[in-house]
């Protein structure tokens, strides 16, 4: 049985602790959050407070699920490492690159597991039109239309890049995972239609150079009313052997393949996959190393659009790198940060 602390008693905090309760191998040991009435709401009976590493200390817990706002990501992740407990955390990994590099740093240094739940990629008909795409050979591009009309309120409507900064990363971890490659070069641009109720940039087109040769293009919308996608995206591979389809709700259309077992769905399935990695010390995919290329690739594409130019991702690393180098606190994961000569070679080493 794994005790953990939810940290973050919002509206995804609630979400979680529906997954929690329906895990057997999980007890919720406590709830954190700077409102301790809203911790109180969430947990009823259970011992609550504002600091995870001195609520960690009175419950025994075992691990934290950071389901905190992104802003509070890298403080809560990182008490929580050095407090000696593994990390469940929400995406984005971090509120920015550097921070994620720093947090990456952090679980090295603490030796603790920092895993991150992208809830999208979890999805057992992604996992099938993966395994199709190993069946059709060398893979050309990989597309993903995504048209949505959100009235959200609220900070959303008031981001400068609303739709690449909060829920492009969804499809781009999906399009890293589906072809196992990861970025090496952006183009993109951003752009607002008259009739937009948002303020900053509500859609998007990007194609990203994959480690590999294939291209990867994403062309997004958050103000296209009507014939609506999925929110997952609708999706094409192309590729020598053949093509294969995904409308995103649905099973995928290409060759005939064994699907998955569909245990590991959305985030009940991270939480599944994040306690088998404590019991059998297996990394899982999610591992906050092999994560932060997903939050590079939305960096990339907001400076690319910026700078109306291709951008490299080796380019948004090494500025991140040093970001992370100057604004870090710890000395211990500082000296971490400035061992590193390689951010790609620091990523693989998990």
């Amino acid at each position: 049985m794994i005790r953990v602390l939810l940290a973050g008693a919002g509206a995804m905090g609630r979400a979680w602790l529906e997954a929690i309760d329906a895990d057997p191998g999980v007890e919720l040991a406590g709830v954190a959050d700077l409102d301790l009435a809203a911790a109180r709401r969430a947990g009823p009976g259970l011992p609550v407070g504002t600091d995870v590493a001195a609520l960690a200390a009175e419950t025994g817990a075992d691990a934290v699920i950071d389901v905190t706002v992104p802003v509070a990501h890298h403080p809560v992740t990182t008490t929580a490492l050095f407090a000696g407990l593994s990390v469940l955390g929400e995406k984005p990994v971090a509120d920015t690159l550097a921070q994620a590099l720093s947090l990456v740093a952090a679980a090295d240094v603490s030796g603790r597991l920092f895993m991150v739940s992208q809830s999208r990629t979890w999805n057992p008909q992604l996992f099938t039109l993966r395994a199709m795409t190993g069946h059709l050979g060398p893979v050309g591009s990989v597309s993903t239309d995504f048209h949505r009309a959100p009235h959200f309120g609220g900070f959303r409507e008031q981001m400068a890049q609303p739709l690449l900064v909060d829920m492009a990363i969804h499809a781009f971890d999906a399009a890293r995972f589906l072809l196992g490659a990861d970025p090496i070069a952006v183009s993109c641009q951003t752009w607002n239609p008259p009739w937009s109720w948002y303020a900053g940039d509500a859609c998007a087109a990007a194609v990203f150079e994959m480690t590999g040769g294939a291209r990867y293009v994403y062309h997004g919308s958050w103000c296209s009313p009507g014939a609506e996608t999925s929110w997952n995206g609708e999706w094409r591979v192309s590729a020598q052997g053949g093509t294969a389809r995904w409308d995103g709700d649905h099973d995928p259309v290409g060759p005939a393949v064994d699907g998955p077992d569909g245990r590991h769905s959305g985030i009940g399935g991270a939480l599944r996959v994040f306690t088998e990695a404590l019991h059998s010390g297996v990394t899982p995919m999610g591992e906050v190393h092999g994560n932060v290329l997903s939050l590079a690739m939305v960096e990339a594409a907001v400076d690319s659009a910026a700078r109306g130019r291709p951008v490299l991702i080796d380019d948004v690393l090494a500025r991140a790198h040093e970001q992370a180098v100057r604004e870090e606190s710890r000395p211990e994961v500082r000296d971490e940060l400035r061992s590193w000569t390689d951010v790609r070679v620091a990523l693989r080493a998990a």
